[in-house]
């Protein structure tokens, strides 16, 4: 007998949390944002959205599921499960956060604030999870980790990008390329400014939203030997498409 699936809800701090979390009160709260300009309404109504959004997503669960909920910092504790169905209500960067820690479980992303978040991730609203949930993972897009591996046997994989630089704040500048593609007639940027090409064909899977994938390795590690961790930012919004992703951390053979 087969365990019935588990929904991770997962789901990140929201701005004014943090805010009375390091003040004190909502009063200081308030005091703080507005020396800076800001108010703090704003603020408060953006959390209500989000907490009214995780209320009505685990409310959408079937009762037959288990449930879990575990909050971004926490990620790299929290233990998937292969029958795990991934529902993310946050930020298009949340689901780009949590693909590092799955191996091909189906993800879900509801958008918490439409019309502030690009929704290329999370494409849906907290009415539609019901719908998705019961429509089972039969429609399903593949997505493909990029891969960095360090000479220090550091490894770092990502679903949109990895920045490969100095540990700082520094600009960097990038060429892309295929193997084999000729592309070397200008001269090359400084070490600590390369970015390591992609190669092989995608493998992976989806069912929230697109997002560019592409599959490879790093040829080799800055000279500090350090990596830096990968952008949240969404790539460029494509037409709608399958309910779920899935991505898979696993890099394709190449």
């Amino acid at each position: 007998m087969s365990l019935a699936p588990r929904a991770v809800l997962v789901h990140r701090t929201t701005e004014y949390e943090e805010l009375v979390a390091r003040h004190g009160t909502h009063g200081q709260a308030a005091f703080f944002l507005s020396s800076r300009g800001r108010d703090i309404e704003e603020v408060a109504e953006r959390h209500r959205a989000t907490r009214h959004a995780l209320a009505r997503v685990t409310a959408a669960i079937p009762l037959t599921w288990r449930q879990s909920r575990v909050e971004r910092r926490d990620l790299d504790r929290f233990l998937f499960a292969p029958e795990d169905v991934v529902v993310v209500v946050g930020q298009d960067g949340l689901v780009a956060n949590v693909a590092k820690y799955l191996a091909g479980q189906p993800v879900v992303g509801i958008d918490t604030d439409p019309g502030r978040n690009p929704g290329v991730l999370v494409r849906h609203r907290p009415a539609d999870t019901e719908e998705l949930l019961a429509a089972g993972t039969g429609d399903v897009e593949e997505l493909t980790m990029v891969e960095a591996v360090a000479d220090d046997t550091q490894r770092l994989v990502a679903l949109n990008e990895i920045y490969l630089g100095a540990a700082g704040h520094q600009t960097a500048r990038y060429r892309l390329g295929l193997d084999g593609d000729g592309v070397s007639p200008r001269p090359r940027p400084p070490p600590e400014c390369w970015s390591a090409p992609a190669r092989g064909p995608p493998a992976g899977s989806a069912r929230s939203g697109r997002s560019a994938a592409a599959t490879g390795r790093a040829r080799r590690a800055p000279p500090n030997g350090g990596c830096c961790g990968s952008s949240g930012r969404p790539g460029r919004p494509r037409p709608p498409g399958p309910p779920w992703s899935r991505a898979n951390s696993r890099p394709a053979p190449g």
